[in-house]
């Protein structure tokens, strides 16, 4: 593997530094000079890799972390010092029958759930504990060094739920408390007032003392956690209908503007298999970026949305593949949302006007090597301000980013 020379003209104020042609990822994390990529498939039964980005122009694998669990992915990575967390999902083509309400029954994988490394020395990860939930396991999941924040499925719950876990000693990771949207815990004599799956919790991002929540067709919520074993709904605010596409991702911006609270969410385009479900979308509106004014919790309200048109990528209309929004960095510094638009791209978005978003930059790699499109998945950005993208299928690229020239 080795950096790929020349900049792609589908890109305005952002050019490629380097590229590798690591394996389709779920998830791209920076932190210091070390990136840790989720892979999205388990081909060749691949986890996790950790790469040196000291020197951007000439990243360095530094390890891989394989997948010994059968019909299993970890495709999610985070890291707080010298702690590693992934997931451990049961892969979608082996999930059991359809029970009488939409949601899978538990089959014989037992699998799921997230793993704990040592990761004090990057060539060498020490898995210290495979900490097991229930069901098809973790999706996504949040963490500081007190706390993971996992959206997992759970026994007797319908759907991913949250359940907050104490890793202080992450040898022995503590269930602390769990938080689940009304309807969810059909053990406990609740009925869900959709079908199946459709509403449930993707992940919870912390901030401050509160999380902030995407509910996939669920919306999304703020809730509260200072006191951390009873985690409490502030607000919630769910545009589905009449937006068809689920909300994935949900954070605040770091300082009011105007005096406001805004916030700011994020679809994910919904599946596209084949050229046949494709001709279903006609008319349907692609996954978007939402502000919002979250001021007030238990009234929250959008302010406006953003999308990318389809003339501004030219793999919009490729035959079979995702077009619209799925993911943003999780975090920010200013007013600037560096967002995954699968073959749109990455896009860059100012919403120092929350009521008027602006794009600002933009870098579309090229397909994947026998794909019709590009499919950037994730993007973070780290201290220097270089910016990181994966693609589902292949692809890591290091970016840098200039508008003020």
């Amino acid at each position: 593997m080795g950096s790929t020379s020349g900049t792609p003209q589908l890109a305005q104020n952002v050019r490629r530094v380097s590229r590798l042609e690591l394996p389709g990822a779920g998830q791209i994390t920076v932190e210091g000079r070390f990136a840790y990529v989720g892979h999205i498939t388990n081909r060749q039964q691949l986890g996790t890799s950790i790469l040196d980005v000291s020197d951007a122009r000439n990243p360095k694998l530094l390890s891989q972390i394989k997948v010994d669990e059968p019909d299993s992915h970890s495709h999610k990575t985070r890291v707080i010092g010298d702690l590693m967390i992934v997931n451990v999902e049961q892969n979608m083509g082996a999930a059991g029958r359809k029970g009488v309400d939409g949601n899978a029954e538990q089959t014989s994988y037992d699998h799921g759930g997230f793993k704990l490394y040592d990761v004090s020395d990057r060539t060498k990860p020490k898995l210290i504990k495979h900490q097991k939930t229930w069901g098809r396991g973790v999706h996504r999941f949040d963490m500081d060094e007190h706390y993971a924040y996992i959206s997992t499925e759970m026994q007797g719950y319908v759907g991913n739920i949250l359940v907050i876990y104490d890793i202080r000693d992450p040898a022995k990771p503590q269930e602390v408390s769990r938080w689940w949207m009304p309807g969810q815990h059909t053990a406990g004599g609740e009925k869900p007032t959709w079908v199946g799956r459709r509403n449930r919790l993707h992940h919870a991002l912390r901030f401050g003392d509160e999380l902030f929540a995407g509910l996939w067709h669920g919306g999304i919520a703020m809730i509260d956690v200072k006191d951390i074993k009873k985690p409490r709904t502030l607000g919630s605010y769910n545009y589905h209908p009449p937006f068809p596409e689920p909300s994935h991702t949900f954070m605040p911006v770091p300082d009011k503007i105007n005096g406001r609270r805004v916030a700011v969410a994020i679809d994910e385009e919904d599946h596209a298999h084949s050229a046949e479900e494709l001709k279903t979308r006609k008319g349907r509106p692609h996954g978007c970026l939402w502000t919002f004014d979250v001021t007030n919790p238990a009234e929250m309200k959008p302010l406006a949305i953003f999308e990318v048109s389809e003339l501004d990528s030219p793999w919009s209309r490729a035959t079979p593949a995702r077009f619209g929004a799925h993911q943003f960095q999780e975090h920010m510094t200013g007013t600037l949302v560096y967002c995954a638009w699968f073959s749109g791209g990455l896009r860059i978005v100012d919403v120092a006007d929350p009521n008027a978003p602006q794009e600002v930059g933009w870098f579309i790699p090229e397909p994947a090597a026998g794909k019709a499109a590009p499919q950037t998945n994730d993007v973070d950005v780290d201290e220097r301000g270089l910016v990181y993208i994966v693609d589902r299928y292949t692809g890591f690229d290091i970016l840098e980013f200039d508008w003020r020239h």
